[in-house]
């Protein structure tokens, strides 16, 4: 039974890219490997609470990488804390049933105020003037102030957007590596993000993902030597999981755009621009890369029928379906929408609901994840020309979040050893069971 086990969380990994992967190959080249399926939606919030909690979204209640809280009519997009999350961990587990076992948590979404021993991930301070200050939310406390001292300040400009690139990746390992030095964890989680940039950008064939990989494995060896260093004799497990695997998309779908020219979403002018207007709407849409949630207001069931019919039979469209009514995805929660739509593995879905783009709200010419209700990936095209972000969605070259059924679309599970798992078809809701069993829970 090992004493240290390192989870990596690795967004967009195919088997096939472990050719391209000469340090995660070697590490890996004696263990297991299975094929390992997301539960829909694959997506990274939704996935990463799959991984660590063994539950559905049914049950730990992230529904997608941002909500819509109908009490308050607000979309709350990547910053919600640990309490989102409806059911316990693994380092809470194993906090209850493995006495002395510490956790380090490094750089997954919702792990703010979450119960490891040890936390990093980025918390920008935001400054009454609207700019924001370079900062990340650690446990303990103090420990930003040393990685900074020693790293300089997180490049959160390289974590996400138009510079978004390894030098994020970087950091996270040598903070990662300073704090297996210092604190020897025995379960360390890792979020290593980089492979979500080239692949949505350019495509998930494309010369650019090529070179992506090849600068995530020498990060990865990096870490890999970091840790051999801090752990010494003390072998870890390394545990690689896929979040999801990436697409190739050549198709775009509005969902907020159909169910404004259905006559069921309602704009409102604000600074020249327009908003969705909430409290007007019968139904709008949180468009999150390959599906979108449906919020029907006061969950009138003609309007339900209405927008499936709407939805029914477009361009893109896999599947509409009311999560009450299909078992199958385990998305029956409190928290999502009256219906789910899905994408074609080809088509991804923008959050745009202007009709004419001298009416888009002036946030969406910019770098700004939390006030779009919705994902958007066009984030990455800044224009120099205009010093902005285009409006043009059909940029965007591959995507994710649609159901896995078929073997393309689905991730791997790798292993430093052999007899972790059993290899065959797994679930990313084995994950935790898989960390937890190796420390006898």
């Amino acid at each position: 039974m090992p004493e240290y086990v390192v989870l990596l969380s690795i967004p967009g990994l195919r088997r096939q890219d472990l050719a391209l992967m000469p340090r995660l190959a070697a590490l890996t080249a004696g263990g297991d490997v299975a094929e390992l399926a997301p539960t829909f939606p694959a997506v990274t919030c939704t996935v990463q609470a799959n991984m660590t909690t063994g539950a559905p979204p049914s049950e730990h209640g992230v529904i997608a990488n941002g909500f819509y809280w109908r009490d308050r009519q607000a979309v709350e997009m990547w910053t919600t804390p640990n309490e989102c999350v409806d059911r316990p961990q693994i380092w809470d587990t194993l906090h209850e049933q493995a006495a002395g076992v510490t956790s380090a948590v490094w750089f997954p979404l919702h792990a703010k105020h979450c119960g490891a021993d040890y936390v990093c991930l980025p918390a920008p301070v935001h400054n009454p003037d609207g700019s924001e200050s370079l900062w990340c939310y650690t446990k303990p406390e103090m420990l930003y102030g040393e990685f900074r001292d020693k790293l300089g300040h997180f490049p959160l400009m390289n974590y996400w957007g138009p510079l978004a690139g390894i030098k994020s990746t970087e950091w996270i390992v040598s903070s990662a590596i300073q704090a297996a030095e210092q604190f020897r964890p025995n379960f360390f989680y890792l979020y290593m993000q980089h492979l979500d940039y080239a692949p949505q950008k350019f495509g998930p064939d494309s010369t650019e993902t090529m070179q992506a990989l090849a600068d995530l494995d020498r990060e990865l060896g990096r870490l890999i030597d970091g840790f051999a260093a801090a752990y010494g004799d003390a072998k870890p497990l390394w545990l690689a999981a896929s979040e999801y695997v990436i697409t190739p998309v050549d198709h775009v779908l509005y969902p907020n755009r159909l169910l404004r020219q259905g006559g069921l979403l309602e704009v409102k002018e604000v600074d020249g621009g327009e908003l969705i207007d909430f409290d007007e709407s019968r139904a709008w849409a949180l468009a999150d890369h390959q599906f979108s949630h449906i919020f029907v207001r006061d969950r009138d069931a003609v309007t339900i029928a209405k927008v499936q019919d709407l939805f029914t039979g477009q361009p893109g469209v896999a599947e509409v379906f009311q999560p009450k009514n299909a078992p199958q995805y385990d998305l029956n929660h409190e928290r999502s929408g009256d219906l789910v739509v899905v994408s074609d593995p080809n088509s991804w879905q923008a959050y745009y609901w202007w009709l004419d783009d001298a009416l888009a709200p002036k946030f969406a010419r910019t770098v700004d994840i939390h006030r779009k209700p919705g994902y958007d990936p066009v984030e990455m095209f800044f224009d120099p020309a205009t010093r902005g972000i285009p409006l043009d969605a059909t940029l965007v070259k591959g995507s994710h979040g649609a159901p896995a059924n078929d073997p393309s679309q689905r991730g791997v599970l790798l292993s430093s050893q052999k007899g972790v798992f059993v290899e065959g078809p797994t679930a990313d809701t084995d994950v935790a069971e898989i960390v937890l069993r190796q420390f006898g829970v």
